[in-house]
């Protein structure tokens, strides 16, 4: 039977035009996870060699690409380079996987348990258990360390965790999915790299696909039925979490491991207008997409300027 509540969603809008029934999205969203997923563990050939001459990494997406340092390096230390930056990328994916699988856990703790949106969830939280193993893996199959995010932030995380609103919840899950999701859409067709991490990128970009549908038809409703408290909240701690994002995307101590100055390192990644481009380039779905539906705002969106994420 259809509630009051689910019948006043329906006559809801936003600038991208009328909601999407919950339940409904969430049905579809179940039916494509049944056909569409995967268990890295067998799916992907974990015992089989390295290849020599493929990278880790796109190098045109490694940080340093096109920079005075970048053409002074040797190719095998380029290479080396984008190993590690995959190790630090893969590190950060797993450190907001276990941020969104607590506030998904938190989104749908006084919500009905026999819901398809509940159900749903769920079924995003075993992906996500399954991507974190999995980048854990490729990690080790590398032979690059782990790169964690700073302390500060690690911290940081544990009060966005205990604070977050539920549209703030949600616009920093698509914060963490969508420009990684966009540099592995050009990552898993490119022969250049080793097979392993394009399997694991062609994994993780089928099911993300998902996971972003979800979260961007969620914060839309968020968006459009919160106090204005919340809306101004949510501006504010999605243009914080950019920031940080941004600040963490690449862990400087990389650069001390291929044998590079990190402080010089980290000057030329600042003032490369081809990294900005990239990082833009990244995120302009996500940017779009959060300006149409007002959450790119007042300070928030000066944060959001600030990350180099937003021209």
């Amino acid at each position: 039977m259809t509630t009051r509540t689910e019948l006043d969603f329906s006559l809801l809008q936003d600038a991208l035009g009328p909601l999407r029934d919950r339940e409904q999205v969430a049905a579809r969203l179940l039916e494509s996870s049944l056909k569409h997923s995967f268990d890295p563990e067998t799916e992907l050939d974990w015992a089989a060699p390295l290849e020599d001459g493929k990278w880790f990494w796109p190098p045109e997406l490694v940080s340093l690409y096109d920079t005075p340092m970048w053409r002074r390096m040797p190719e095998e230390q380029r290479m080396d380079l984008a190993r590690h930056e995959a190790a630090s990328l893969a590190s950060l994916g797993i450190w907001f996987e276990i941020i969104l699988m607590q506030l998904l856990v938190r989104h749908i703790y006084d919500k009905s348990l026999t819901s398809d949106h509940v159900r749903y969830a769920l079924t995003e939280i075993a992906d996500e258990c399954r991507h974190s193993m999995m980048f854990a893996r490729m990690i080790q199959k590398g032979g690059a360390p782990a790169y964690p995010v700073p302390r500060i932030y690690h911290n940081l995380a544990r009060v966005l965790k205990t604070v977050s609103t539920t549209p703030g919840s949600f616009a920093a899950t698509l914060l963490g999915e969508e420009i990684l999701d966009w540099m592995q859409r050009l990552t898993f067709p490119d022969e250049r790299v080793q097979t392993l991490v394009r399997g694991v990128t062609r994994i993780h970009v089928v099911e993300e696909a998902r996971h972003v549908r979800y979260a961007r038809e969620e914060l839309r409703r968020q968006m459009v039925t919160a106090p204005r408290w919340e809306q101004e909240f949510t501006r504010l701690s999605c243009g914080e979490a950019a920031r940080v994002f941004s600040t963490c995307f690449i862990n400087p101590a990389v650069y001390d491991n291929v044998g590079l100055d990190r402080r010089e390192a980290v000057a030329q990644v600042r003032a490369s207008g081809h990294r900005r481009e990239v990082m833009q380039s990244g995120a302009r779905r996500l940017t779009d997409f959060l300006d149409d539906i007002g959450v790119l705002r007042g300070p928030g969106r000066r944060l959001w300027k600030s990350s180099g994420l937003l021209a």
